[in-house]
């Protein structure tokens, strides 16, 4: 929807006029750095709908930022390069990003692919509980309360982004049932969601380190070879 705020960091300042003038122009508000220093602080102080980021930086590469900010806001994350290299889109998907544009890319598919990263994030901005879902989810000594968003562990009080607060909500309420990561991505991401399926794992991941005695030998999110994900408790 027109209005929205777009952080781009590029350090090219060609492209970055471009990608400036083209966004301005399909009505997004637009801010810009070209370095990820600047680039991080604006992410934090401006605290843009979506974040357009180059990998190749000065100062902070675009890969540092990206994990920096991902585990501090759940915000959309298009990530550029120069490299086409199966490992370098990996890396990024890992760390968290949502999509991955190689240049050259047509200014079109860009603009399609930020259309598509904002639609999913304002269609999806958290787990709608079924109506039957308690207000208080207990697993364990693990406790979410729905209506103060907030989950506790053994009484203390975790620190989960929106995204890994709706996954737990969603695999707490599913108790021994299996998702797939597709299943996940529909429910949490959203039907259109363009990205890769391993942000699934990165999520799993992250969520693990923060419920799991040993997150290397999870007794509560257990993985299902060839399937997905279950909670346990």
């Amino acid at each position: 929807m027109p209005g929205e705020r777009i952080l781009v960091i590029e350090d090219e300042e060609n492209l970055l006029e471009a990608l400036r003038y083209n966004l301005q122009k399909e009505g997004y508000q637009v801010v810009t750095a070209a370095d990820g220093e600047k680039g991080l602080a604006l992410a934090r102080e401006a605290k843009p709908d979506l974040l357009v980021l180059d990998i190749m930086l000065p100062k902070l590469d675009g890969l540092e930022v990206c994990r920096l900010l991902r585990r501090e806001a759940d915000i959309p994350i298009l990530m550029l390069t120069a490299k086409a290299e199966e490992v370098d889109r990996v890396v990024g998907l890992e760390l968290g990003a949502d999509d991955y544009l190689t240049k050259p890319f047509s200014m079109r598919e860009l603009l399609a692919r930020i259309r598509a990263l904002l639609r999913r994030s304002r269609m999806v901005s958290e787990v709608a509980p079924a109506p039957s879902t308690p207000k208080v989810i207990k697993a364990g000594d693990i406790e979410v309360n729905l209506d103060s968003h907030v989950a506790t562990l053994k009484g203390t009080p975790l620190e989960l982004t929106p995204r890994e607060f709706d996954l737990l909500v969603l695999l707490m309420t599913n108790k021994g049932r299996a998702f797939t990561r597709d299943q996940v991505l529909e429910r949490l991401w959203g039907h259109d969601y363009i990205g890769d399926s391993r942000t699934v794992d990165v999520h799993i991941r992250w969520l693990r380190e923060k419920i799991e005695a040993d997150p290397g030998s999870p007794g509560r999110i257990i993985t299902i070879r060839g399937v997905g994900y279950r909670f346990e408790g």
